[in-house]
């Protein structure tokens, strides 16, 4: 391996650094503030290192290729402006997921140090998916990414739901798994490689109509799906994001499935899958199915968690649109960007209100009822989220949306852009619920609040960046949009 390539590799190499590191100062010494504040630095600087990189790698390149064309690292991972995108929308993520775990912990009798552990584990599966060009290293980083999650997930074991969410995700996801490398085995014996690019010769050559391809695929996208939870895969969607410590669910909705879209979306690209009639019908009838089930879902939902849960099915069912319209590079980086950040705000508001000492986290819709007598801006914050997810002009949300529909339009998707227009007007009915809950007069039962001071600690602080953030991309996304083109979103050679 060549200076180059490891400098490519830095934001890897910085993660799992941090990972040893807040592992040995575990075994060391117990210390909940110290081994947040190790664990947060160490993110920092591998979200750094993704700049560095984006600067250096032109310079590496300039002398076999266009700028940003990337680096190869093993025939496993490729380093390119794609990958260093999602590798900083991932950082960031997690990052915020992280200081909104500090806050949660702090009442948490029992040991709270090795959730950072699991946290930075996770990510750097995340991160191995986002530089993948190989069926062998998409498998690692998603089971390095899941593993620690089945942990995060439980991790509040003394209560009951934390604990049957931790068990269901993990004995699901297991099977989702195996379902993928079942599917990848049959891709293999057809092909004869592994590599997203090697795949093309026979995804658009003679062994396009091939029945094992085709199930391959099938079984591949199935397993995916899950993770992504998609319609009909999403049945563990609601009871493992109600079950989860409140920041976990953040990273489950934000982290994990931005790393996941972001590998199927190469591979989608890299191999020519989407040449094939049959995989495009079938990606168009799981988002129109994600689209309408989500949505109808979260209609009845009294739980916020469940509510968010079944709003993401919906919203990674818009993101299919552009991909199946073939112009999806572009469309996925805005509407994900745009995703993360409200997605993340809205849990985060639900961080500030709950603690692991309670019964539950503060995830019933009653839980909010009166909140704007009591907590006026963090009011303010979860309605603007509220209308962020639900598209509405001058919101981050709505440039999301915006670009889904184009793209729709442009591919002639009418019926699917009849959906998307359908499940919107669907979900403004049930975000509109969320908001007018937080306005009622109070109901004089059981308070869950959030502490005073709110605004002045770090998670307040991140949530109320987040809120300036989804203005910012609302009113003025033209920056956003600059480093998504200059990323190669629209320019990269996928196709």
């Amino acid at each position: 391996m060549n200076k180059e390539q490891l400098i490519a590799l830095l934001p890897l190499l910085i993660t799992a650094l941090t990972v040893i590191a807040v592992m040995l100062f575990i075994a060391i010494r117990r210390h909940h503030w110290w081994s947040a504040t190790l664990t947060v630095t160490g993110l920092n600087l591998a979200l750094f290192s993704v700049v560095y990189v984006v600067i250096k790698l032109p310079m590496v390149m300039a002398h076999t290729g266009p700028a940003f064309s990337g680096i190869a690292v093993t025939p496993l991972l490729v380093v390119d402006a794609y990958a260093c995108f999602y590798m900083a929308l991932l950082l960031i993520a997690t990052l915020a997921c992280a200081t909104f775990l500090h806050a949660y912990m702090e009442g948490y009798q029992g040991n709270r140090e090795e959730i950072y552990l699991l946290l930075a584990l996770a990510v750097l599966g995340g991160l191995v998916m986002a530089c993948s060009r190989h069926l062998a290293a998409l498998f690692i980083g998603l089971e390095l990414m899941s593993v620690p999650v089945y942990g995060m997930v439980a991790y509040t074991f003394r209560n009951r739901r934390s604990l049957e969410a931790g068990i269901k995700y993990m004995v699901l996801s297991a099977t989702a798994s195996a379902m993928l490398l079942f599917g990848m085995a049959l891709i293999y014996a057809v092909a004869g490689t592994l590599s997203f690019g090697g795949l093309a010769e026979s995804y658009m050559g003679a062994n396009a109509s091939s029945p094992l391809l085709l199930a391959g695929t099938g079984l591949m996208i199935a397993g995916l799906a899950f993770k992504l939870s998609f319609a009909p895969f999403h049945i563990w969607t609601p009871d493992v994001y109600e079950g989860a410590p409140a920041p976990v669910g953040a990273f489950l909705a934000t982290t994990s499935k931005i790393a996941v879209f972001a590998v199927l979306l190469r591979f989608l690209y890299e191999s020519g899958a989407l040449s094939s009639e049959y995989l495009r019908h079938t990606l168009a009838i799981i988002a129109g199915i994600s689209i309408i089930a989500g949505n109808l879902l979260a209609l009845a939902q009294t739980n916020i968690k469940r509510l968010l849960g079944y709003s993401s099915i919906s919203h990674f069912g818009y993101l299919l649109v552009p991909v199946i319209a073939g112009i999806g590079h572009e469309a996925v980086g805005v509407y994900l960007l745009t995703y993360a950040v409200t997605t993340l705000g809205a849990f985060g508001v639900v961080a500030l209100m709950s603690s692991p000492y309670k019964t539950h986290d503060a995830d019933q819709l009653y839980n909010y009822r009166g909140l704007f007598w009591r907590r006026p801006y963090l009011t303010a914050v979860m309605t603007v989220m509220m209308l962020s997810l639900a598209g509405i002009p001058v919101t981050a949300g709505f440039i999301g949306k915006f670009y889904v529909v184009i793209a729709a339009v442009n591919a002639g998707l009418w019926w699917l852009l009849a959906l998307v227009v359908i499940g919107s007007a669907i979900g403004l009915y049930y975000y509109l619920r969320v908001m007018v809950t937080m306005f009622l007069p109070e109901a004089g039962m059981h308070r869950y609040d959030a502490a005073k001071n709110w605004g002045y600690r770090a998670g307040g602080l991140v949530v109320l960046g987040l809120t300036l953030a989804m203005f910012v991309l609302g009113m003025y996304p033209q920056p956003a949009l600059e480093i998504i083109r200059m990323a190669g979103m629209a320019a990269m050679h996928l196709q």
